[in-house]
C-alpha cells in the first residue's frame, strides 16, 4: 500500500489470538477439487477458524468470506465449445475477501457471464494467516480457479480489485486462455518501502509485534484492520515480478480499468503507465478525480472516461481505493452501511475515531490524503457514488469485445 495505513514503524497495540497464525490458511490447499468441493473445503476452514463468534455473526462472516459461483442470468447463448460462452473470475484485494466482488458479480451475471470468486490464501479467516502467506500461493490459487473456469466456459475474463488486479495481470502474463482484464484500482506499484517490510524477520521472534505495520481493532467482517508487514513485502514482490515480465511481454487483450487519482493505497500512476503502454483499440479507463479537465498524459482521449469524484451533496471530497467497487445501496460498505472506515484515527486520535465511528451527518468522506484530512472528520469513503454510471461503462466495454 502507498502509505501503508501509517508508516512501517508505526504505533501498535497488544497482539491478541487473531495476530497468530491458524496454521490452516497461509498456502493453498484446493487444487485437488472442482470448483464446488473447493467452496464447501473453504467455508468449513473459515467456520473452524472463526468458531468463537456468535452464530448469527459467523454466518455473516462465513457468507461474506467465502468463495462463490454464480451460472448467467437466462437468455445468454450457450458456448460454442463449452457450456457457457464467457465467464469471468473475480480476485479479491489484499486484507479483502470475496465479499468486496459481490455486487461486480451481480452485474456480470446480469451480463452473461457465468461468474467465479475464489479466496486468496492468508484471507478471511484472521489477520495472522497473513503472516506467511506468499505472492506465490495467491498466484497459485488463481491459477487453479482459471483453469477451473476455462473448463467451463469458451472466453475467459479476469476481474480484480487491488492486489486481485495485479494478479489478474499476472495470471494473463502466463496462460493465453484469458481473453480480457478488468482491473479495479489495481495494485500494479505500491510504495518501495515496502521493499524492507522483510527486515523484521531478523529480530520479530523476539518482539513479534515487529511483525505488524499496525494493530488495529479488526472490526470488520469482511476485510482485516490489522496489517503485517508480510504482505506488504509479498504485494510489491508481485508487483516487482509484474513490472520485470510487462518489458518483454506487453499485453494486447482488452482492458478495462477504474482507478482514482486520489489512491493513497496504491500509486494510481502505475495504472496510468500500464495504460498507456497496452495499446489494444477497445482499452478503457475510468478515472475519478477532482480535476477533470485534465486528461492523462499518453493516453488517446477515446480511452478515457473522466469521473468527478467530489459529491458536495453527500459530503464526498473525493473517490477512495477503498470505494470502487460498492455501490451506495450496499448495507454493509454502503451510504448507510453498517461500518465505518475510521481507521485513520486509532490510536493516535481515539477522540476522532469515536465521533467517526458515530457517522454523524455532517461528517466528510473521502481519501485520507493530508488535504481531505485536514477539511474536518473524515470517514474514508467506502461507496462508489458512481457505481451505476461504473456499471453503464463496463457494460459498453463488454458490448464491443469480439
Amino acid at each position: 500500500m502507498q502509505h501503508l495505513e501509517g508508516d512501517l514503524g508505526a504505533k501498535t497495540s497488544p497482539l491478541g489470538a487473531r495476530h497468530r497464525s491458524s496454521g490452516l490458511n497461509s498456502r493453498f490447499n484446493g487444487d485437488q477439487a472442482d470448483f464446488a468441493a473447493y467452496i464447501a473445503h473453504t467455508r468449513d476452514m473459515i467456520a473452524r477458524v472463526r468458531s468463537g463468534e456468535d452464530a448469527t455473526r459467523l454466518e455473516k462472516t462465513i457468507a461474506g468470506n467465502s468463495p462463490f459461483q454464480l451460472k448467467p442470468a437466462a437468455g445468454f447463448p450457450h458456448g460454442r465449445h463449452k457450456l457457457y460462452q464467457r465467464g469471468v473470475l473475480l480476485i479479491h484485494g489484499l486484507t479483502d475477501s470475496p465479499y468486496s466482488m459481490r455486487h461486480l458479480a451481480e452485474f456480470f451475471q446480469h451480463n452473461g457471464f457465468r461468474v467465479m470468486a475464489l479466496l486468496l490464501p492468508g484471507h478471511g479467516t484472521r489477520p495472522g494467516d497473513l503472516l506467511n502467506a506468499t505472492w506465490q500461493e495467491w498466484a497459485r490459487a488463481v491459477a487453479y480457479a482459471t483453469g477451473q473456469l476455462a473448463e467451463e466456459v469458451d472466453e475467459v475474463y479476469l476481474a480484480g480489485y487491488s492486489a486481485g488486479g495485479a494478479l489478474s495481470v499476472y495470471q494473463s502474463l502466463q496462460d493465453k486462455r484469458v481473453r480480457g482484464l478488468f482491473l479495479f484500482s489495481p495494485a500494479l506499484d505500491i510504495t518501495h518501502r515496502a521493499a524492507w517490510a522483510w527486515v523484521h524477520k531478523l529480530y520479530s521472534w523476539l518482539f513479534p509485534v515487529a511483525r505488524w505495520v499496525t494493530i488495529k481493532p479488526d472490526r470488520d467482517i469482511y476485510k482485516y484492520e490489522s496489517f503485517p508487514k508480510n504482505a506488504a513485502a509479498q504485494l510489491y514482490a508481485l508487483s516487482q515480478e509484474i513490472a520485470h515480465q510487462l518489458q518483454s511481454h506487453p499485453l494486447n487483450i482488452p482492458i478495462f480499468a477504474a482507478a482514482s487519482e486520489d489512491d493513497t493505497s496504491v500509486i494510481t500512476s502505475a495504472t496510468l503507465k500500464f495504460m498507456a503502454e497496452a495499446d489494444h483499440p477497445l482499452n478503457h479507463l475510468v478515472l475519478y478525480t477532482t480535476d477533470t479537465g485534465a486528461l492523462p498524459a499518453g493516453l488517446p482521449d477515446a480511452h478515457v472516461e473522466l469521473v468527478d469524484s467530489r459529491v458536495p451533496a453527500h459530503n464526498i471530497l473525493s473517490s477512495a481505493h477503498t470505494a470502487i467497487t460498492q455501490p451506495p445501496e450496499d448495507e454493509h460498505y454502503g451510504e448507510h452501511g453498517e461500518y465505518c472506515n475510521c481507521l485513520h484515527y486509532y490510536p493516535d486520535n481515539m477522540e476522532k475515531y469515536a465521533a467517526c465511528l458515530k457517522h454523524p451527518a455532517d461528517i466528510l468522506q473521502g481519501e485520507i490524503t493530508e488535504a481531505n484530512l485536514s477539511a474536518g472528520l473524515l470517514r474514508r469513503l467506502t461507496y462508489n457514488p458512481h457505481f451505476s454510471q461504473l456499471q453503464q461503462s463496463m457494460k459498453l466495454f463488454i458490448a464491443r469485445l469480439p
